[in-house]
C-alpha cells in the first residue's frame, strides 16, 4: 500500500479537520496515481462532513487538479508529468444504459464516487482530495487543458459540471432564455457558461447587492425576488432556471418565471423540491436535478471552457486552513469558491 497525508472528518458536526496519514492503493494496471495540487471546497462536503448522509471519518474533496506521477503497467492515456483533473466520481459499472451512454454518473449500479464511495474491487471506503494524493482509474481522470489555470480550473469538476448538464440537455444557446437564481460557487460558472453559449441571462437574487458582479459575469440584468411586482413581471420569461440556492426556500415563485415547456432545474438542494405538480401543469413544465456529470459532458466541459477562457473565481488558501474555509462557506463569505492548495501537506508537523 501506498500512504499520503490528508484531511479527515474525526468528529461530524464540527468543521475541524484533523490532519492524518492515510492508505492509497497499489497501483492496479489501469491506475494512476496523482499528486493533488489543488482542491475545491464543495457546498456538500459541508453537508456531509456535518452527517447529511450520516458518514463518519470522510476525507473529503471531489474537485481536483494535479499531476501524475506514477502510472500502472497498462496506462495509455497517461504520462507521468501531465496535468490532471478529477471529478465527483472515479468508476461505474461500464455495462449499463447509463455508463454506455457516458452518464456515468447515473450509473445503475451506482457510481464510485470520490470520497465515502465504495472501491468496487477491494470493498474499501473511498477517501477524497483534501489528500496530497489521489489513486484512480484512468478512464474517469482527465486531461487539464493547456491555457487553464490549475486552481481556478479545479470548481468545474463539480461547480461547473453541475450546471453544465443541465444547460447541454435543455438546448442552451443563442435566443436562449436562463436565469440563475443564488450567485455563489455554482451560479457564478452557470453564468459564466451560459452566457458563453449565447443564452440571455438573468441572476435572481433577494437584493440588488450583487448587481454589479451579475453584469461583470456577463448577465444582462437582475430580478429581484424579494420585490413581488418583479417576480410578477417575470412570470412564463424563462426558458431554464437553474435554482443554485444551497439552503431551504420557495419553489413556486421559481416554477411562475418558467415558460411553456421551461425547465426549473434544483442543483443547490434538491432533497427540498416536495410536491409541486399543480404549479408544474400550468404550462408542462418540468422539475428537475442533476447529478454533477458523466464523462462525455465533463470531457466537453473541460474544452469548451479552454475554448472559451472559463475558470471559477477563486481564494485558494493553503490546506491547513480547511477550518476556516468551511467556516466561512457556511457563513456565506466566499467570493466565488474556496480552493486549497495541498503543498504544505508536504511540511511535516512538528
Amino acid at each position: 500500500m501506498r500512504t499520503t497525508t490528508a484531511w479527515q472528518s474525526v468528529t461530524p458536526g464540527t468543521n475541524a479537520l484533523t490532519r492524518v496519514t492515510i492508505e492509497r492503493r497499489d497501483l492496479r494496471r489501469d491506475d494512476i496515481a496523482v499528486r493533488i495540487d489543488y482542491c475545491g471546497v464543495c457546498h456538500s462536503d459541508l453537508h456531509r462532513i456535518h452527517g447529511m448522509l450520516g458518514e463518519k471519518d470522510l476525507v473529503p474533496g471531489h474537485e481536483a487538479t494535479g499531476t501524475v506521477t506514477a502510472v500502472g503497467a497498462g496506462v495509455t492515456g497517461f504520462a507521468v508529468g501531465a496535468r490532471v483533473a478529477i471529478g465527483t466520481i472515479v468508476d461505474s459499472c461500464g455495462e449499463c444504459a447509463m455508463c454506455l451512454a457516458g452518464q456515468e454518473n447515473y450509473c445503475y449500479d451506482r457510481p464510485t464516487t470520490t470520497y465515502g464511495g465504495t472501491d468496487r474491487v477491494d470493498g474499501t471506503q473511498t477517501r477524497g482530495a483534501y489528500s496530497r494524493e489521489y489513486v484512480l482509474r484512468e478512464k474517469f481522470a482527465f486531461h487539464l487543458p493547456d491555457g487553464l489555470d490549475s486552481a481556478a480550473a479545479a470548481p468545474l469538476m463539480c461547480a461547473g459540471v453541475s450546471v453544465w448538464e443541465p444547460m447541454r440537455a435543455a438546448g442552451v444557446g443563442p435566443g436562449t432564455r436562463v436565469a440563475v437564481a443564488g450567485l455563489g460557487g455554482l451560479g457564478h460558472l452557470a453564468v459564466k457558461l451560459a452566457t458563453a453559449l449565447g443564452a440571455d441571462v438573468t441572476v435572481l437574487s433577494r437584493g440588488t447587492a450583487k448587481e454589479r458582479d451579475a453584469r461583470s459575469l456577463g448577465a444582462t440584468g437582475l430580478l429581484v425576488t424579494s420585490d413581488d411586482a418583479q417576480v410578477s413581471s417575470a412570470r412564463g420569461r424563462f426558458d431554464l432556471i437553474l435554482d443554485t440556492i444551497p439552503g431551504d426556500h420557495e419553489l413556486t415563485p421559481l416554477i411562475s418565471m418558467v415558460g411553456l415547456d421551461g425547465t426549473l432545474c434544483v442543483l443547490g438542494n434538491p432533497l427540498q423540491a416536495g410536491p409541486h405538480l399543480w404549479a408544474l401543469g400550468a404550462g408542462r413544465k418540468k422539475l428537475t436535478s442533476s447529478g454533477t456529470g458523466g464523462l462525455r459532458h465533463t470531457a466537453e466541459l473541460l474544452a469548451f471552457c479552454a475554448e472559451h477562457g472559463i475558470t471559477a473565481d477563486v481564494e485558494v488558501l493553503p490546506s491547513s486552513a480547511v477550518e476556516t474555509a468551511l467556516n466561512r462557506l457556511a457563513a456565506g463569505d466566499v467570493h466565488y469558491r474556496f480552493v486549497l492548495d495541498m503543498s504544505d501537506l508536504d511540511i511535516p508537523t512538528s
